[in-house]
């Protein structure tokens, strides 16, 4: 593709999504305070090169659970990846596979556990909600299981959804209420009209099967709202722990005390995330709450960065600010919506080499180089 960095991919999907379905991923919460920050704070930080190192040979490997990638990478969670591109997280999923890094299928994707297990032998990641109804999270746990996912994430800060204004103006709620210009607007984006406006109705497959209606989007979306848990603790952390048997991550963390519990929990990973910006808009930015959380994390359990990240020196500073890795969502939604799955391949292929260019003139020859001494702020 002709694309030549991340935002090159967000405007081509930009040009190729209507308006309402391009903001739905673009967008955060209220005056995206939060959604900004997560990118001057990484612009705000300045990197410190040396000089006179023998770089010849780099290694951008990182070890994650027993499982070695070639890339500090993650494809983060994300719900209705279909809605850009026709079978959009199977496309994602072998993308990923190629570039040898973890994809973390969402709950609420369009395709099931089960579909994205085909794709692949590698193991993925499976993300759950904490939910009411403990029998359903029981089965998608031993769904995820069944299909070699190698990890857990649970995402703990969504008990309500944030106010995403860029979706209520554009009709983009539950139900919709797009108005008459919105649907000329999807008439006008022809390409993706044929690819998934006129494609087969996009459903959240995961529940198929499990007795709540897969095929009515705004069903299923009611449902999920209702199922958000306001009472969840740290003691049902410890129950996912027991009941998945393997390793657990927290997604959604940003204070250092919150850290520090759970790993008490028994949790494996922590994911410092604010959500990409879409709940409290004002958080801090996942970059600037990262040295604190590792400081308090202190080695025990890898921490993993989201939020924020659009070229490969992000992921850079995050790894000096403390990071194993960092997950990427926007980035390759935007790939996805510019391209499908040469889309994806080209957003994974920018940031590895970026990742791997910024390590070189770092002067560093492997990730483990890389720390808070490279950092001038």
């Amino acid at each position: 593709m002709d694309a030549i960095n991340i935002e090159a991919l967000r405007n081509l999907a930009r040009q190729r999504l209507p308006r309402a379905v391009f903001e739905f991923v673009d967008g955060g919460a209220q005056d995206e305070v939060t959604l900004r920050a997560n990118r001057d704070d990484f612009a705000a930080l300045r990197l410190i090169p040396r000089v006179l190192s023998d770089i010849t040979q780099r290694d951008l490997g990182v070890e994650l659970f027993g499982q070695r990638y070639a890339a500090p990478l993650i494809m983060a969670p994300t719900g209705l990846a279909g809605l850009l591109s026709r079978l959009g997280e199977l496309k994602a999923v072998r993308a990923a596979h190629r570039a040898q890094i973890p994809y973390c299928l969402s709950m609420m994707a369009t395709r099931s556990i089960e579909e994205i297990a085909q794709q692949d032998e590698a193991p993925n990641w499976f993300q759950l909600y904490v939910l009411r109804d403990r029998g359903l999270t029981k089965a998608f746990i031993e769904r995820a299981r069944a299909a070699n996912c190698s990890a857990l994430v649970l995402t703990v800060d969504t008990k309500l959804q944030g106010p995403r204004e860029r979706d209520i103006r554009n009709g983009f709620t539950v139900p919709p209420r797009f108005g008459f210009g919105t649907l000329v607007d999807f008439a006008l984006h022809w390409r993706w009209l044929l690819d998934v406006g006129l494609g087969p109705k996009i459903k959240f497959r995961n529940f198929e099967g499990t007795g709540v209606n897969a095929d009515d989007a705004v069903t299923i979306t009611q449902f999920i709202s209702n199922q958000y848990d306001l009472s969840v603790s740290w003691r049902d952390v410890e129950w996912f722990k027991s009941e998945w048997g393997g390793p657990v991550l927290i997604k959604g963390l940003l204070h250092a005390d919150d850290a520090v519990k759970a790993v008490q929990s028994g949790v494996d990973g922590i994911i410092v995330s604010n959500h990409g910006g879409r709940q409290l808009d004002g958080a801090i930015s996942a970059i600037a709450a990262l040295p604190a959380v590792t400081d308090a994390v202190a080695g025990r359990v890898p921490v993993i960065l989201d939020g924020g990240v659009r070229r490969g020196v992000d992921v850079i500073k995050a790894i000096a600010r403390g990071a194993t890795a960092c997950m990427i969502g926007r980035p390759w939604l935007y790939g996805l919506a510019a391209g499908g799955e040469e889309g994806v391949d080209t957003a994974l292929n920018i940031l590895r080499n970026e990742i791997d260019v910024a390590l070189a003139l770092l002067g560093c020859a492997s990730l483990s180089e890389v720390n808070r001494s490279a950092l001038a702020n």
